[in-house]
């Protein structure tokens, strides 16, 4: 056995151990932190199946944002708790079996999926290769994703939306119009502030240049707009920064451009005669990365505002 199939297997165990301590772990805050392990360590196995746009989203998403999102729920339960770290009473013991079962059944209904797969599995992938080239891009998960899925990536963006305005819909009468999430007052002179003004510049190019080689290489407007998004959320509670208020006409044009330049492209592509969310051949490499352009600044912001939360101060 090589040293890479040690390595695999070895990486392989870590994440069930992992992921079985995120399970049983009594302490909420503990299950957290290991959830965002096993996001990291899940990352790093996509790499080794050769997947880097998959592992770029389960960094950012699944570890990233969604750990924050957990460790703000941590929070709260904890200050519902008296200050205790112990959350049982949201799970009776009796319901604990009947969860397990069916999440012992959705594993092995999973599994046999994967063992019944005819050998060689059938598959559309050499004739959307074939046709990747029309669209001029380099990168096929970008170019499957904004061609042949292009339906599903809007949509996608506008449930974006949708879920910020019902977070937004549970604010108080008097702010639901304000400011989201509360003022952060760290120490300009610590070390959090000093982290954000290095850390924040060279994040924002990071996510732009990740945006950018999207259409060539692994990276596209997601993950790009998610890395931007940290940066903000970072920049925020340094202190550095704050959210604007909702009520804003240039925050609602941002979180309504992305879904608002993909929809006029299909209606373009519609009339001029070909199909809704067709490419002129010609223009197409231009046309998609306008699309990316405007779902970039729009998936940033609705993240940020996501994890913001609601709005809790008058504008």
């Amino acid at each position: 056995m090589s040293a890479a199939d040690l390595l695999d297997l070895g990486l392989a165990g870590l994440v069930i151990a992992v992921a079985a301590f995120t399970i049983f772990s009594r302490s909420t805050y503990a299950a957290v932190v290991a959830f965002v392990a096993y996001g990291l360590l899940v990352s790093l196995r996509w790499v080794l199946l050769r997947a880097v746009d998959v592992a770029l989203t389960e960094a950012a998403i699944g570890s990233g944002l969604t750990g924050v999102l957990l460790l703000g729920a941590a929070a709260k339960l904890r200050e519902r708790a008296g200050g205790g770290d112990e959350a049982a009473h949201l799970c009776p013991p009796a319901m604990r079996p009947f969860a397990a079962v069916v999440a012992g059944l959705v594993t092995l209904g999973l599994a046999a999926a994967v063992v019944g797969l005819p050998d060689p599995a059938p598959t559309l992938a050499p004739l959307a290769a074939a046709g990747l080239p029309d669209t001029g891009l380099g990168n096929p998960v970008t170019a499957t994703l904004i061609a042949y899925r292009a339906t599903d990536t809007l949509l996608e963006k506008v449930v974006l939306v949708l879920a910020l305005l019902g977070l937004w819909s549970l604010a108080a009468e008097d702010v639901w119009r304000g400011r989201p999430g509360l003022k952060q007052r760290a120490d300009p002179d610590g070390v959090l502030a000093y982290l954000a003004r290095r850390l924040v510049p060279v994040g924002v190019l990071i996510g732009l240049y990740v945006f950018w080689v999207g259409a060539d290489h692994p990276g596209g407007a997601f993950q790009g707009a998610t890395i931007v998004a940290a940066m903000w959320l970072l920049a925020m509670m340094a202190g550095l920064a704050d959210t604007p208020p909702v009520s804003e006409r240039g925050v609602r044009l941002v979180l309504a451009g992305g879904a608002g330049v993909f929809f006029a492209v299909g209606l373009a592509g519609l009339a001029l005669g070909d199909a809704f969310l067709a490419y002129p051949a010609a223009h197409a490499k231009a046309i998609i990365i306008a699309i990316e352009v405007a779902m970039t600044v729009t998936v940033a912001a609705t993240l940020a505002f996501l994890v913001a939360g609601t709005p809790e101060r008058p504008a």
